[in-house]
């Protein structure tokens, strides 16, 4: 019997089930709204809470439980400087989490998430719905991405002088 059970088994095992959800959860905090079945969006979206809650902690302990539970890790190759900050920047999910998003809802206590139902999909008629974070508005710029870029300008070439208008026969 599944008396008081209340999770959803999207017809995988469990490991495949949890792995699903992480991955869904890293691209929600990476892309900020992610398009997928109803069904799996519901799913997510109690992982997707605990992990801004965690993230509003802002403790090491917290920080590997997300790790642990979004199965969370750097680049598996070797990156240079430039590349590393990059991928900091844009790809790691333990920084977005923890810097961007959960100082964003420190005011609000859970429903970050919101289910945004859309239509059925083409093929199956499976209910497509979007996962999207409630009022998130991306941190302020820091001075050095707003800084102003010097710009080169080229050397001031003369205007193009205008052709003389042709006058063309009418046709017969």
């Amino acid at each position: 019997m599944r008396h008081l059970k209340h999770t959803a088994k999207l017809g995988r095992t469990s490991e495949h089930r949890n792995a699903m959800l992480a991955n869904l959860v890293c691209s929600l905090i990476k892309h900020k709204r992610v398009t997928t079945t109803l069904a799996k969006a519901k799913a997510a979206r109690p992982v997707a809470e605990k992990m801004v809650t965690l993230g509003k902690r802002g403790t090491v302990q917290a920080r590997r439980l997300v790790t642990a539970r979004l199965h969370t890790h750097g680049p598996t190759v070797q990156l240079t400087k430039d590349e590393r900050r990059k991928w900091r920047q844009n790809d790691d999910v333990l920084r977005i989490l923890f810097e961007d998003i959960a100082p964003a809802f420190k005011e609000r206590n859970g429903g970050y998430t919101r289910i945004v139902k859309m239509n059925q999909r083409q093929g199956d008629a499976a209910q497509r719905a979007i996962l999207e974070w409630v009022d998130y508005a991306p941190a302020a710029p820091t001075a050095e991405e707003t800084a102003p870029v010097e710009e080169t300008k080229p050397a001031e070439a003369k205007p193009a002088e205008p052709k003389p208008a042709e006058t063309k026969a009418p046709k017969k």
